[in-house]
């Protein structure tokens, strides 16, 4: 699938998610549910998934809440807040995404990752739940085979996990739920437009996905403009070359 519709696909995916949970009231008990809508959502949507879950995280590191699809997420949640250190906290510490590619072989958390192993997890993808300036808490995804994640799966979960800050962050506030709604559909327009620029600037300078990335965060900065306003300028020029 080339970039540029895989994003739309991708979006077009989340919209149907988003259609579930925005009805929901913003208590903290529908933040909850909607956390874990979410986590089904990262779970089916991401090929080679077979559990995914979303960790809520205080201050001090310590775990208020988490939905998990499934006792393999469970297990593998369990362990890392029992030993303090794994991926999700490492993801939400960092504020950035953290990638395993063989427990078997990892050497960053070697008595959580022997735990993983030993309950068929082989290979691990989290990225931080950020809302403003706040770091919430991570998502995470977990494969029963080594190298299971694409970086195709790395740009849905970051997308996931963008989409899930805005709601669990508004769900804390006193967004009413139109607001949300708003945010929500702000997320994935803003990070579509990324991705479908990241896919162009790969096309166009024949290069991987990082590059292109930082591609746009120079230009970006450079610029003094937020990062959506570049990659829409992107896809506009594009847009306008071939019409």
């Amino acid at each position: 699938m080339e970039p540029t519709t895989a994003a739309a696909a991708d979006a077009t995916d989340l919209s149907a998610v988003f259609a579930r949970i925005q009805g929901m009231l913003l208590s903290q008990e529908s933040a909850q549910a909607a956390a874990a809508q979410l986590a089904l959502a990262a779970r089916d949507l991401i090929d080679s998934a077979a559990g995914a879950g979303v960790s809520l995280i205080d201050e001090t590191g310590r775990r208020t809440s988490t939905a998990a699809t499934d006792t393999l997420v469970e297990t593998a949640d369990t362990a890392q807040y029992e030993l303090g250190l794994g991926p999700c906290l490492s993801a939400w510490a960092t504020e950035s995404v953290q990638r395993l590619e063989d427990t078997a072989a990892d050497t960053r958390w070697p008595e959580w990752s022997r735990t993983a192993a030993g309950a068929g997890i082989a290979s691990v993808l989290s990225a931080p739940v950020l809302y403003r300036d706040n770091c919430l808490g991570a998502m995470k995804i977990y494969a029963t085979a080594g190298n299971a994640f694409s970086a195709r799966a790395e740009q849905q979960l970051v997308l996931l996990a963008s989409a899930a800050g805005t709601l669990l962050g508004a769900a804390q506030g006193s967004d009413t739920p139109q607001r949300l709604s708003a945010s929500l559909q702000q997320a994935i327009t803003n990070r579509t437009a990324v991705e479908t620029a990241t896919g162009m600037l790969m096309e166009r300078h024949a290069t991987d996905h990082e590059t292109a990335r930082r591609m746009l965060i120079g230009a970006s900065q450079a610029q003094g403009r937020p990062l959506a306003q570049i990659a829409r300028r992107v896809v506009e020029r594009a847009a306008d070359t071939t019409s």
